[in-house]
Order: structure tokens, then C-alpha cells, then sequence
């Protein structure tokens, strides 16, 4: 009978490692001129239909606190609530307010309360949002709803009265948008793009599983370990599970464990890099194996403190643990 007793496992460091860390690294340079500063006030307005819904959503997403149709004399009053919380000791996340500027004066008040709140210093910032005509005609026939501005005109006139009315708001913008022609996925990541995201690289959940309870239903990415030696083959592991260092020295001793690891940081580092231009904030990682006890639970403890060391937001979870 050959010997099953474990080799002693040596300090072991992932060079890929380093290459998630430097990913980690090059994602932080990227986002750091971008808006989303502590004292930015964003404001969103634009043309009816041109994606002020799916903007606000999109900063929502991001971690932003957004306040729907805040009249634009109530901006200094937000920024005094949020200068009054962080006096107190919160943490308050980067703020934006979608605004409706159709009426002339509450154009003359936006730009009031932009000047009230640059004598606090904060920075304000007016993004823009615009399409064609024949776009914004477009999205308002398929929800068959009439132009804010038509009156019993045609739906083209409303469109245009307010293109006139917000014409010198466009002229002021720091960033307009033009929508005509972008899909919904194209729109948010334009958005994206303008915003420092709080959470550059996605959050990664790893989770271990035996295969004969199923696959779980909401993995991105599945990996197979029934290809190593079993320790419930092992007596003397029988009863233990992959968190033990008895277990763990076992699974990740055996031929093709440790490379498997550092196969799998390598297929993550490239994975979350596209994750990121993508703009994905969440990854399932499921490592399963028979029962879900030994092996799929060491290498899942293994990689995620692999990942936490690279400074990667990641939690772990043994679904089937204790199960058998």
C-alpha cells in the first residue's frame, strides 16, 4: 500500500499574484482623474428621452447617492446636509441630482445654487444629455407617451421647443452626451467611463460545492477539482474537512494542485481585467468536487486567500459543508 501521509507543503507565493496586484494598480491610475471626488456635485439634465434614467441608474450602481428631480434651489441644501453628516463623522459617498431645466428660471436658479456651492468649495459639474430628433421621436413612439413639451402639437414640435429652451444649458455643460444611436449597455458605459467607480475591480464570491448536490445556479465560473485523490479515501481524514491543515496539506500536495491554483489566478487575472472593462461588479467562482467536504474546500480557502493578498475584494462560502 503506498504511503498517503502528506509531504510537509512549503511557503508557497503565486507569481500571478503580483500580476493581479499590478492589474490592481494600473485600474487605480486609470480611475483617479476621473469625476466622483469627495466635494464633485454632479448634475444630470438634458433633453426628454435622451438616457437621464439610465444615467442615474448607472451612478447608482457606482455607489452614488442621486436625488431624482431635486429642484435646482435645493442643491446648496443637499451640500450643506452632506457637509454637516461628514462633520459628524460619516461617510458620505459622491452625490449627484437629476434635474429638469425645462422653465427658463429654474435654469437662472441652477446656475445660483452651482455658485453657492463653489463658495463652499465644491466643484460642480453639469453633464448633458442630448440625442437627434429622429432618435428622441423614435424612443417616445415606442412608449407611446407625448413630449413633456408638445401641448396639442406634434410630438417634433415638443422636441424642439426644448431643444430651444436648453440650448444655452448645453452651451454650459462640462459634458454632454450624445445618445443617438447607443444602446442602453453603451450609454452606461460612457458613463462609466466619466466616473471614478468606489470599486475598481469586481467583487469576487468563491464558493466550494460538492457536484452531487448541483452546480450552483448564479456561477460565472465553475472549476472541477475530481481529478486529485480523494481524502475520504484516507481514514484518517475521513472525518475532517479541507478547512483542517491535515486536509488542505493533503489536497494541495497532491501532483497537479499547485498548479492548478496558479493556473486559475492566471485565467482570473485576464478575467477580471475584461470584468472590468465590461463593467461586471461581481463574479461567482464555484470550485466543486464529489461531496463538497475535502477537496473543493481547501482550494477554495487557497485561492481566496491568494486573491485577498492581492488586495482583491473577495469572500468565500462552503455551500455543502457539513452536509454529507
Amino acid at each position: 500500500m503506498r504511503d498517503m501521509t502528506p509531504p510537509s507543503v512549503p511557503a508557497w507565493r503565486a507569481p500571478d499574484v503580483e500580476l493581479l496586484r499590478e492589474l490592481l494598480d494600473r485600474g487605480e491610475r486609470q480611475s483617479s482623474a476621473r469625476l466622483g471626488g469627495e466635494k464633485d456635485f454632479l448634475i444630470v439634465t438634458g433633453m426628454s428621452g435622451a438616457g437621464r434614467t439610465t444615467t442615474t441608474n448607472v451612478l447608482e450602481d457606482m455607489g452614488w447617492y442621486v436625488v431624482e428631480n431635486l429642484p435646482s434651489q435645493l442643491v446648496p441644501s443637499l451640500v450643506d446636509l452632506a457637509e454637516g453628516l461628514r462633520e459628524e463623522g460619516r461617510e458620505i459617498p459622491p452625490i449627484a441630482a437629476a434635474c429638469d431645466m425645462r422653465g427658463a428660471a429654474m435654469m437662472g436658479d441652477l446656475g445660483q445654487a452651482m455658485a453657492e456651492i463653489r463658495e463652499r468649495g465644491w466643484t460642480p459639474w453639469l453633464l448633458f444629455l442630448e440625442a437627434s430628433d429622429a432618435e428622441l421621436v423614435r424612443r417616445f413612439e415606442a412608449v407611446r407617451r407625448p413630449h413633456p413639451l408638445q401641448g396639442s402639437g406634434r410630438l417634433l414640435d415638443g422636441i424642439q421647443a426644448e431643444r430651444e429652451r436648453l440650448g444655452p444649458l448645453r452651451a454650459a455643460a462640462d459634458v454632454v452626451i450624445d445618445s443617438s444611436g447607443l444602446t442602453v449597455h453603451q450609454l452606461s458605459a460612457r458613463v462609466s467611463d466619466l466616473v471614478r467607480p468606489l470599486e475598481n475591480i469586481p467583487r469576487i464570491s468563491a464558493m466550494s460545492f460538492g457536484f452531487k448536490y448541483g452546480i450552483p445556479l448564479d456561477a460565472d465560473i465553475v472549476l472541477d477539482l475530481r481529478f486529485l485523490p480523494n481524502p475520504y479515501w484516507v481514514p484518517e481524514l475521513r472525518a475532517h474537512n479541507g478547512t483542517e491543515k491535515p486536509v488542505s496539506d493533503f489536497v494541495l500536495s497532491q501532483e497537479g494542485a499547485r498548479e492548478f491554483v496558479r493556473s486559475a489566478l492566471s485565467m482570473l487575472g485576464t478575467m477580471i481585467e475584461g470584468y472590468r472593462r465590461e463593467r461586471r461588479r461581481y463574479v461567482t467562482l464555484a470550485i466543486g468536487c464529489t461531496g463538497g467536504k475535502h477537496r473543493s474546500v481547501a482550494v477554495t480557502e487557497e485561492l481566496a486567500r491568494a486573491l485577498a493578498e492581492a488586495g482583491l475584494n473577495v469572500e468565500h462560502s462552503h455551500r455543502d459543508l457539513g452536509r454529507e
